[in-house]
């Protein structure tokens, strides 16, 4: 009561202080001599440091460990490297006072394309059901040859006005590579001489050619901003093996028609981080997609369309300034 006429706290707390068991001490340095293989997971990180799992979680808890996610990175020679700095270099915009940190180009003159599988479903799903429902039955011939379409994205950075209004969307166009062929043999759901949309399995140079003038260039062409149609645009590849070469004389033709100066150019090699499809906007695209659970070739390439569409030109832009940072 001294205390509460006083105006001092009371502690009504029943934990009593520095009680209880002690707690398992740890060597940490022993832990740096442990093999890495072994430090995959808490139960063989335990078993190698003779500790319960229990206590190594808690000292995840803590943070006197740290767990980290390695992913592969692509193998650079010293050449490589060279042609990564060499790339980054020419993205700085050229400047008079040496004392001025530079900056980076804004790509707005830069068109990205890149090729994607995208698959009808994948391998493992994973559905939240309620205690009644019947769990799916998913089937397909083989894992190994789930039913996919290859697709060649084409995007550029957004564009706004001062108040954040969007001028362009920077999203050219996504194209898939399929064929009509009309059905062999009569079946429960169509005739024989229907018309059945397959996918193209081995996209060569030449069909390459054929999507980068047929499909890109006009789509570039109609939807570009008019006022800056007159600046040089760069088309960026990388240097996948059935890519056409930048000086490819029916490109070089197509793409020079209508007063457009369009170029093609190839990042560095071993550098998917170089591309924004690669570096984030294919795999948004994937996720949209994957939400459509499409069945037949025709609703994959309407799902992965309207996937490109619908997705935010914030989120496009957002990439772009990845790519710069």
């Amino acid at each position: 009561m001294a205390c509460i006429a006083n105006g001092v706290m009371v502690n009504v707390s029943s934990k009593m202080p520095s009680c209880g068991r002690k707690r398992v001490p740890i060597d940490f340095t022993k832990m740096r001599d442990i093999d890495r293989a072994r430090r995959t997971n808490i139960r063989s990180l335990a078993a190698a440091m003779k500790v319960p799992k229990t206590t190594i979680h808690r000292r995840i808890k803590e943070g006197k460990i740290r767990p980290h996610s390695n992913a592969l990175k692509p193998y650079l020679s010293e050449q490589a490297k060279k042609a990564r700095l060499q790339f980054c270099l020419s993205m700085l915009e050229p400047s008079e006072d040496e004392s001025q940190p530079r900056k980076f180009k804004s790509m707005y003159n830069y068109v990205h394309i890149d090729e994607k599988w995208f698959y009808m479903t994948k391998e493992a799903e994973r559905y939240y059901l309620l205690p009644e429902e019947e769990e799916p039955h998913r089937t397909c011939k083989s894992k190994r040859f789930i039913p996919k379409v290859m697709f060649l994205a084409a995007v550029a950075r957004p564009r706004f006005d001062a108040n954040q209004n969007e001028e362009f969307s920077g999203k050219i166009g996504i194209f898939p590579f399929v064929f009509k062929e009309p059905a062999r043999r009569s079946s429960k759901n169509r005739p024989a001489g229907t018309l059945e949309t397959k996918a193209i399995l081995s996209v060569t140079k030449d069909i390459i050619r054929s999507c980068l003038i047929n499909e890109v260039l006009p789509a570039i062409q109609s939807k570009w901003p008019r006022s800056s149609a007159h600046e040089t645009i760069f088309i960026q590849q990388d240097n996948a093996k059935p890519h056409i070469q930048p000086f490819d004389l029916q490109f070089v033709e197509a793409a020079t028609k209508d007063g457009f100066d369009i170029r093609l150019s190839n990042q560095p090699p071993s550098s998917p981080d170089m591309n924004v499809l690669d570096l984030g906007y294919f795999r948004a695209i994937q996720s949209l997609q994957h939400q459509e659970a499409p069945k037949t070739i025709d609703a994959l390439v309407n799902a992965v369309e309207k996937s490109f569409e619908e997705l935010s030109v914030d989120s496009l832009n957002r990439v772009f300034v990845s790519l710069q940072a």
